[in-house]
């Protein structure tokens, strides 16, 4: 039996092995068509059971089986859940059959099973990987706003209550072959692919009678059900789970899932599996799920395909990169390119500064081999890529610079006039700069065709994004080699054109200046960043700008001086700080204070003599309202004056470049996913400017967008077909 995208073959020993293989397509997927393939396939292996002795489920891909086609989950029509719920039906079905219809099932995973994929894995009666492999399982759903649909139910009689929701469902994790043997994810590992057969019919020879525990009659829950001795303990510790998972942010997706992960707990498995469905759906209507897997699905696959890079223009890659500064950033920035396979020559004032950024280097990758994710050999490989230097004559051949000396504009400039005449003669020059004008550090150099700003984000190592940055002179071919050299370094590239503060930096100025705004106002500091964490940002505001450092901060504002981005009257909070002496952690004095080790104690209790301002009762959305809107409508003005032209890179840099609320989707997605869309959001901007200040008035390009009803981001331009 062969259908458009599983097979069905059947051997001497009647093992019947059934074959994912998607044509045209280098990953399954379970779209509109393969729920009733599947279900039909596994309709025929009851129709033939007396012919069988047992059953083979693999791929004939690199990878097993992904999840879901999403582009239904982003479609904008109203029906579009309902239709993705309804395709879901027969795979579920069929998942039952699978598992009921007394032969035994063996999972052979060629390679990785994520969401659907590990669904498959979990209804079948033996799982087996293969040893060293790159593949990954788990069920990613709660990352994208959704949830497994058919993945509650198992996982917590597989693995117990708590141990689902902490190691799958509320944290999305993925792990590897062997971590996934550990945590009994798969039953059995063998060496190579071509193992996987072998092993799978020795497994369903041995087991004839194969069936899932919760068929067996006596199966209890790991740990219980929630209707066993010390219930109370286990469901009072599960409120604390969820608030570590989500830091109290309003994320939907999460509170379902633990509340379907513990109903399914007191129900039979026929039960158990109608409440998942319920969530599912119930989940997948909602908006959250639209902007969540718009921006770390569509959006994030768009920018990593490198969509914003100029047409026409032949691939280029690096092989000797100079990196200038061997501070945390250089020193992040020639650890992440020697782990990419470059050859680093990483430059500082003195050797032993240089040695200093190298030691960065040797200590993560020391790490990775404690914890088994490198061996020593391969650490030692990437070390010996970095060569550290005080002499600019090293540089010699380097066909790629990153400067990332202090952020100083004068500073920059003599560097880039030392080390130019050393490099290849068209080497890509780049700066890693947050804020200071590219157009203008690129008179310091003789191609400016070939200057580009690399914003690397802190630290670089945890934050594989960069704001590249075209300036006004730079070619097409300078931007191009740019996000080649980005995407070399395994991260994202973010393209931005020139501005003082380029997208980021300036977007996440206005969330410290309205929380700067609030304070002023009057609002206690402590309400103010429980309402930012609430609202979802990862931190608060206050704290925040403790780790940037205040005199920083004041550098960038008086840096900018006459651009819009500093004249946010929050900003006269910096000055009353620094008049205090509270410059920020680093100091052990800022919005909060700090103990020798550099460890917050809690909040500044003389912020409010500072402020010498009464108490203010502002509500929580109108604080929250303040700080989101602000950021929204500042992305607003960065489209208008060209800054930025991708609304899959705002969403993307918003959210986890500077921490925008994950649920919103992004700052563009936030917009249009305003209650009414962007005659909503014009109407809340409108309110917050008559109440607080005319900050908040729409631009003229977005108020005409809300007059015709029209979103901010065009339709066609999401992942929905």
């Amino acid at each position: 039996m062969t259908s458009h995208s599983i097979h069905w073959s059947c051997d001497a020993d009647r093992v019947v092995t059934i074959t994912f293989d998607e044509p045209g397509r280098p990953v399954n997927t379970i779209g509109e068509a393969f729920g009733d393939e599947w279900f039909a396939t596994v309709q025929r292996l009851v129709a033939e059971k007396e012919s069988i002795a047992g059953v083979i489920v693999t791929s004939g891909k690199d990878s097993f089986l992904g999840g879901a086609d999403l582009n239904a989950i982003v479609d904008p029509s109203p029906d579009a859940a309902r239709r993705l719920a309804a395709m879901a039906d027969p795979f579920k079905r069929g998942l039952r059959t699978l598992e009921t219809f007394g032969r035994p099932v063996v999972a052979a995973l060629n390679g990785s099973a994520l969401g659907g994929g590990y669904e498959v894995a979990m209804a079948c009666h033996h799982r087996i990987a293969v040893r060293g492999s790159k593949a990954k399982f788990g069920l990613p759903e709660v990352t994208l706003g959704l949830l497994p649909g058919a993945g509650i139910a198992r996982s917590v009689r597989l693995f117990g209550l708590v141990e689902a929701l902490q190691g799958l469902l509320l944290t999305g994790a993925s792990y590897s072959a062997e971590e996934a043997l550990e945590r009994t994810m798969v039953s059995e590992l063998v060496d190579a692919p071509g193992d996987l057969a072998a092993a799978a019919k020795r497994w369903i020879a041995a087991n004839p009678n194969a069936a899932q525990p919760w068929d067996r009659p006596g199966f209890r829950i790991r740990g219980g059900t929630t209707t066993f001795a010390g219930r109370d303990d286990v469901l009072g510790a599960l409120p604390a789970l969820l608030r570590k998972q989500t830091r109290g942010a309003p994320l939907l997706a999460p509170r379902v899932i633990l509340d379907a992960a513990v109903e399914c707990t007191k129900l039979d498995f026929e039960g158990a599996l109608k409440v998942e469905s319920r969530a599912f759906l119930r989940v997948l209507s909602s908006q959250q799920a639209k902007n969540m897997t718009q921006a770390f699905f569509f959006d994030a696959q768009e920018l990593a395909k490198g969509a914003t890079r100029p047409a026409g223009i032949p691939r280029w890659q690096a092989t000797k990169l100079a990196v200038l500064g061997a501070g945390m950033m250089g020193a992040g920035i020639a650890y992440q390119a020697a782990r990419s396979g470059l050859a680093v020559v990483l430059k500082d004032v003195s050797l032993e500064s240089a040695e200093r950024g190298k030691d960065h280097a040797r200590k993560l990758l020391g790490e990775s081999v404690e914890r088994g994710r490198m061996t020593q050999p391969d650490a030692d490989a990437v070390l010996a890529r970095i060569t550290p230097t005080a002499d600019t004559a090293a540089l010699a051949g380097c066909d790629a610079v990153i400067e990332a000396v202090f952020e100083e504009q004068a500073l920059k400039t003599r560097v880039f006039g030392e080390v130019e005449p050393v490099l290849a003669a068209d080497a890509l020059l780049a700066s890693n700069t947050s804020q200071i004008p590219i157009t203008a550090l690129a008179e310091a150099v003789s191609r400016p065709a070939d200057f580009v700003g690399l914003h690397f984000f802190s630290p670089v190592e945890k934050m594989p994004l960069v704001e590249v940055v075209a300036g006004k002179r730079t070619s097409p071919q300078g931007l191009a080699r740019a996000i080649d050299l980005v995407q070399q370094l395994r991260f994202v590239p973010l393209v931005v054109h020139d501005s003082r503060g380029f997208f980021t930096t300036r977007v996440i100025l206005q969330f410290a200046a309205e929380a700067f705004a609030l304070v002023l106002d009057g609002a206690p500091p402590a309400a103010i960043e429980r309402a930012a964490t609430m609202a979802g940002y990862p931190v608060g505001p206050l704290q925040l700008v403790d780790e940037l450092n205040l005199r920083t901060a004041r550098k960038v504002i008086d840096d900018a001086k006459g651009h819009p981005m500093a004249a946010h009257p929050g900003f006269a909070l910096l000055d009353r700080m620094l008049a205090n002496d509270r410059a920020g952690r680093l100091h052990g004095r800022g919005f909060y204070d700090y103990d020798e080790r550099g460890r917050r104690l809690g909040l500044w209790r003389g912020l409010g003599d500072a402020i010498a301002k009464p108490c203010a009762a502002i509500p929580v959305t109108d604080m929250q309202d303040r700080m989101m809107c602000l950021q929204a409508l500042d992305a607003v003005r960065c489209f208008d004056e060209g800054v930025i032209a991708s609304h899959a890179t705002a969403n993307v840099a918003s959210i986890r470049a500077i921490g925008f609320p994950a649920w919103t989707g992004g700052v563009v997605n936030f917009v249009d996913q305003y209650e009414g869309g962007t005659r909503g959001f014009v109407a809340r901007c409108r309110e917050l400017a008559t109440a607080y200040g005319e900050r908040f008035a729409p631009p003229a390009s977005l108020v005409r967008l809300a007059e015709t009803g029209a979103p901010f981001r065009p339709r066609a331009a999401t992942g929905a077909k």
